[in-house]
């Protein structure tokens, strides 16, 4: 992986060419073509069909899939003819239009813009910062901390170099990586498309899965941070202990416990890339801290205990459980699942399939196929998956479906997951959920989760945990001996910043503001904590609305920019969202979480705490993308005027 690169020349004979498009996904590939040839006549309706945003190769015949290949081997041989050369531009407005209703249908007008920024071959940064410090504010001294060199920080710092600003960030791990540095557990792997799991500046054409493994992921990370020039920036095995501003000054003071002990240092902004994902939760179980045997949280994976041959207790089955279940089983003798809620399973065959040798050479010569690949994958996301989780108040909502199109995805699950259980009525009863599609993380499923728990050497119970014992735990009053135990039990998702105190302006902590709800304009900036920046904050986190995680900290990071170049051009030195801002946009955010399945239901879950959600984003994808991509000036208090040093003191116009 690298930050630029070229796009390499279209070699191979007529056979060779033809094998590649074989791998080649169909949407995606004709996209490609009305793009590279400018003729859209390729882009005709009988090569719709449907289900078509939603079904593998579009739900195309083999026919019409054939038909298609053909004509997209007449653009390589004529690419391959041609010789090297420099591709073409982006698509202009009107052929971005064309190919891109027919691929999601008519009324994206207001997508373009968004679309247009990911159709850009590699090298391209539609979203760096088109300023530098040295330009906006030369000789004053401004350096920032980042805090976590996972996705969103070594985004961060990524970004801070291209503006010129000084930075450092800090993380209390050894290596990059975050959360993908630290699950290590049987199985892991993401549950969002490897092409989207990517920075959209700094894609990788050579995923080797379609859903990649951890390591993978971390590899690409740390390829990351060395191509970008980010490692000598980063303070490794140093953990950010406390936060306080000081009014005076204008500086943030952190409190760090590292390698040279304690010590302060101070910086003039701070920008948090902690997460949402990153303090595991274990449950509050009566005796839970007995077991005389190995217990330890997915998170924190004990690769000292060795599971051959022993007796595992799985508490939990979200997503690290759905993950591990599969793997362990058949290598321990008898793996017992403790099971509260069961996940909805949304059918994806390919989930643990291998990238074909086509596809990949695709997405490294045909240019821009790589790019509307993503888009494909993307765009169900923009139009059409969060639309089903929107509560219908004249349907009625029940626990059984929120809206007619909620219940619709529910038949479709329903079928999927009872197909796989038709002889199995007894786990089909306790297997099928009894809450609305989208009330909880809705899972990947390529068959191997049910068929776990169908081995005669797992056993699968529903009755609430009683306790923890030395040999085990007891439940429903049964009693069920363990050598290992695993809590897959999730994060603490709402305890944002945790365990740091942040002290703001006139002392106030944050946690104390926050009161158990966490709130942040944008998920980003809080009134009365001055130049301090969340990334992945409160109310961020995607419910199927397209992209990733890694999209939206693109976007945050775009608002962060903003509001930093904003400070340096107009000579401030404090910078605070304001209190009528922040709570008018949280109220806006509440009323549409309320109004999801996740708000409505009372499945409960880590998409709600405390009667209210934290984490989850309401909205589309698109609508964040819009209300980060500037600041407006009138939603910040800014403050404090800087002087260059030996210059005389000008009056300031900035609010007091």
């Amino acid at each position: 992986m690298a930050l630029s690169r070229t796009v390499p020349p279209i070699t191979g004979d007529e056979e060779t060419l033809r094998r590649h498009l074989a791998d080649a996904e169909i949407p995606a590939l004709l996209m490609t073509i009305a793009h590279l040839t400018g003729d859209t006549s390729v882009l005709r309706e009988d090569l719709r069909a449907p289900g078509w945003l939603f079904a593998p190769q579009g739900g195309l015949p083999r026919a019409q899939q054939d038909e298609a290949r053909e004509r997209a081997l007449e653009v390589l041989l004529r690419l391959r003819d041609r010789g090297p050369g420099a591709p073409p531009g982006p698509p202009d407005r009107n052929l971005l239009r064309t190919i891109t209703t027919w691929a999601m249908g008519p009324g994206i007008d207001d997508l373009l813009p968004l679309i247009a920024e990911e159709i850009v071959l590699p090298g391209r940064d539609p979203r760096a910062p088109g300023w530098t410090k040295p330009e906006l504010s030369p000789g004053r001294d401004f350096h920032v901390a980042v805090i976590g060199a996972g996705f969103s920080g070594l985004l961060a710092g990524h970004r801070l170099a291209q503006a010129g600003i000084p930075y450092v960030i800090y993380d209390k791990n050894p290596d990059v990586g975050g959360t993908w540095l630290e699950n290590t557990y049987p199985g892991c792997r993401t549950d969002v498309a490897s092409h989207l799991y990517n920075y959209s500046f700094a894609p990788k054409s050579d995923w080797p899965d379609h859903f990649c493994t951890q390591d993978v992921v971390l590899d690409y990370l740390r390829a990351f941070a060395k191509d970008a020039g980010l490692t000598d920036h980063i303070r490794f095995g140093t953990e950010v202990t406390a936060l306080r501003w000081d009014d005076e000054k204008c500086l943030w003071h952190l409190d760090l416990r590292g390698p040279d002990g304690e010590r302060t240092v101070s910086h003039h902004a701070v920008i948090s890339a902690v997460g949402q994902l990153n303090r595991p939760r274990l449950p509050d179980l009566p005796g839970r801290d007995t077991f005389a045997g190995h217990a330890f949280h997915s998170a924190a994976w004990d690769h000292s205990a060795d599971l051959t041959g022993r007796r595992v207790a799985v508490v939990g089955t979200g997503a690290s459980a759905y993950q591990i279940i599969p793997e362990i089983a058949g290598t321990a003798s008898e793996v017992v699942v403790f099971m509260r809620t069961p996940p909805w399973l949304r059918p994806t065959p390919h989930y643990r399939h291998p990238v074909p040798a086509g596809a990949q050479w695709l997405f490294a010569h045909l240019p821009y196929y790589a790019q509307w690949h993503r888009l494909w994958l993307f765009a169900p996301g923009l139009r059409g998956i969060l639309e089903g989780w929107i509560v219908d108040p004249g349907y009625p909502p029940t626990e059984r479906a929120v809206s007619a199109l909620n219940e619709e995805l529910r038949t479709a699950l329903l079928r999927s997951m009872e197909a796989q259980l038709a002889d199995a009525p007894g786990l089909r009863d306790a297997l099928i959920p009894a809450y609305p599609v989208g009330a909880k993380r809705v899972l990947r499923d390529d068959g191997r989760w049910f068929a776990a728990l169908r081995r005669r050497d797992v056993r699968l119970v529903t009755a609430p945990i009683d306790r923890v014992t030395p040999t085990g735990l007891t439940a429903g009053g049964e009693e069920f001996d363990a050598d290992v135990i695993v809590y897959a039990t999730g994060f603490r998702a709402s305890r944002f910043l945790a365990p740091m105190t942040v002290t703001g302006r006139d002392g106030a902590d944050l946690h104390t503001a926050w009161n158990g709800a966490p709130r942040a304009y944008l998920g980003i900036t809080v009134p009365g904590f001055p130049n301090f920046f969340c990334l992945y904050g409160p109310n961020t986190n995607l419910v199927g609305q397209g992209g990733s995680i890694v999209y939206f900290s693109e976007c945050a990071v775009t608002h962060v920019l903003g509001a930093l170049r904003l400070l340096l051009a107009g000579g401030h030195r404090a910078l605070e969202v304001r209190g009528e801002v922040h709570d008018a946009y949280n109220r806006w955010v509440d009323s549409g979480n309320a109004r999801r399945a996740w708000g409505w239901s009372s499945a409960g879950g880590w998409y709600q705490d405390n009667g209210r959600s934290a984490t989850n984003w309401p909205y589309s994808a698109q609508e964040y993308w819009r209300l980060t991509r500037t600041v407006d000036p009138a939603d910040y208090r800014l403050r404090r005027p800087w002087r260059p040093p030996h210059q005389p003191h000008e009056p300031s116009t900035a609010l007091p």
